[in-house]
């Protein structure tokens, strides 16, 4: 995990998924070419993939490497969980490929929200997101940073 530097996911950005289902990614948010496991996209019912950058992959991988083979809530859990998931590399345009069940499964058709949270970023649906949206709540920085216990 070392041999990468760790980008910061913060901000929002708007973006529109293009024909091929294609997400151009902002370029604070794409890792260097030389990273051991590639991105991990999980989808949310609420409206919302979950991305996980690689850093974040290897500690998942590292995780589900100690489990048990013989632990049948493990065994389960992951065959639901990486059933839904896609794994995915930036093109030369910084793009992602977004696979149709993944949008299907979050409900996200063109119109998206990427929304970082420091060590990962989600994509949203635009009305799933307007529900959290801090700016659409009255929320400022101080009340969030108070929320987070710090």
């Amino acid at each position: 995990m070392s041999g990468f530097s760790l980008p910061t996911y913060v901000g929002t950005y708007r973006h529109t998924l293009d024909a091929k289902n294609r997400l151009t990614i902002p370029a604070k948010w794409r890792v260097p070419g030389d990273e051991k496991d590639p991105f991990m996209a999980i989808p949310n019912s609420r409206g919302l993939i979950l991305v996980l950058p690689p850093a974040e992959v290897a500690r998942i991988r590292e995780w589900v490497g100690a489990k048990p083979i013989g632990d049948p809530h493990a065994f389960e859990t992951q065959h639901m969980l990486f059933s839904l998931a896609q794994t995915f590399d930036f093109d030369k345009q910084g793009r992602i490929g977004l696979d149709a069940g993944l949008l299907q499964e979050s409900g996200i058709e063109r119109e998206v929200v990427l929304v970082g949270t420091m060590t990962k970023f989600t994509i949203w649906k635009p009305e799933s997101w307007a529900q959290l949206d801090p700016k659409q709540k009255g929320y400022n920085g101080f009340d969030l940073i108070s929320r987070l216990g710090t």
